[in-house]
Parts: structure tokens; C-alpha cells; sequence
């Protein structure tokens, strides 16, 4: 039932903010590769620039299922691992590549080598700087993960419905999702 919470989690955050990917489809059958369950969100349309607010709302759709476990269950799991590296991932982007940040404006405070293999980064700043950075990082993926609780404790009626027809299923479509949450 936790892994049912936690994929709704993402879906529901997702569904409740603008400028956010439809959900395609949930499913908590496990795959090889070790997850428990996915919910895969895929653009409509041409995506190549993502605004400021798509990223931060991908953030808190990413802190989503660690968010419907805290809200449901009062207890974390461990399920989280990748969903935090990818926030980490695109939160430290905002910072260092993206110029997204008000303190540093847009000056690059990371570089990229090896892009097509893999993508390794480098810090191009002091040690000072970099301690801010990661300040910085911390409180933007702590605001995006309170605004998903916050989402998630608005919406509960929603996210029980929700888990629990997925629970049952095992597997429910985009469309089927938007219907419920919409009912």
C-alpha cells in the first residue's frame, strides 16, 4: 500500500500544479531494474526549454511520493533514492547553469564536460561559493517538497481514492486517473 501512496503522490502533485506534464500512466508492479512502481508523465508537444516554474513544479512532483508517505504514514521509506537524485540534479542545474538564481544571476558556476557521455559536472567557483550553492539547493527542494505535503494534506480525499483504486488495479491509465481526480 506504501508504494500505491507513494507513485499517487507523484501523479497527484503533478495533476495539481500548472505547467506540469499529464500523467500517462501509475503502476506499482515491480521492474527489473529494482522500482517498485512508476508513474510515467510524458510532455505534450515540442519540449526543449523548460521555464523556471515547469523545473521547480518537476521538483515538487519529483519530493511527491516521499511527501504522500509522510502525509499518510507519518514514516519515510527508503523508496526515494533516484526521485532525490533528480531533484538534487535539476535544483543544482537552476543553480550553477541555468542562471536561475537570484544571488548568482546568470553566471555559471558549473560547467559540463563529456555531455554526450553521461554529462560529468565541474564546479567553476570558490569553496565559499560553492558552500552557498548548496544552501541554496537545500532550500529550493525543502520549498518544492513542503508545497507537495501541502498539496497532498489539501487533496487527502483524493489521494486515499486514488491509491486505493490503484492499489486494486495495479495499473491505471492517465485517463483514468484524470477521472477519478476529477469526479
Amino acid at each position: 500500500m506504501i508504494v500505491a501512496y507513494h507513485e499517487i503522490g507523484h501523479a497527484l502533485v503533478a495533476a495539481m500544479q500548472n505547467h506540469s506534464a499529464p500523467v500517462q500512466k501509475i503502476t506499482i508492479v515491480p521492474r527489473t531494474s529494482g522500482a517498485l512502481g512508476y508513474t510515467m508523465q510524458v510532455e505534450e508537444g515540442e519540449h526543449n526549454l523548460m521555464s523556471k516554474e515547469e523545473i521547480e513544479n518537476k521538483i515538487a512532483t519529483l519530493t511527491g511520493g516521499r511527501a504522500a508517505e509522510e502525509v499518510i504514514f507519518n514514516s519515510i521509506t527508503t523508496g526515494v533514492s533516484n526521485d532525490i537524485e533528480q531533484a538534487t540534479k535539476l535544483a543544482r542545474a537552476m543553480i550553477t547553469r541555468f542562471g536561475m538564481s537570484d544571488e548568482f544571476d546568470m553566471t555559471a558556476m558549473e560547467t559540463v564536460t563529456n555531455q554526450y557521455l553521461g554529462g560529468d559536472t565541474s564546479l567553476a567557483c570558490s569553496a565559499e561559493t560553492q558552500a552557498q550553492i548548496d544552501k541554496q539547493v537545500v532550500a529550493l527542494i525543502k520549498k518544492q517538497h513542503n508545497k507537495a505535503c501541502q498539496i497532498l494534506t489539501e487533496n487527502r480525499h483524493k489521494l486515499d481514492e486514488l491509491a486505493k483504486f490503484l492499489y486494486e488495479k495495479e495499473t491505471i491509465t492517465g485517463e483514468e486517473f484524470m477521472s477519478i481526480l476529477n469526479a
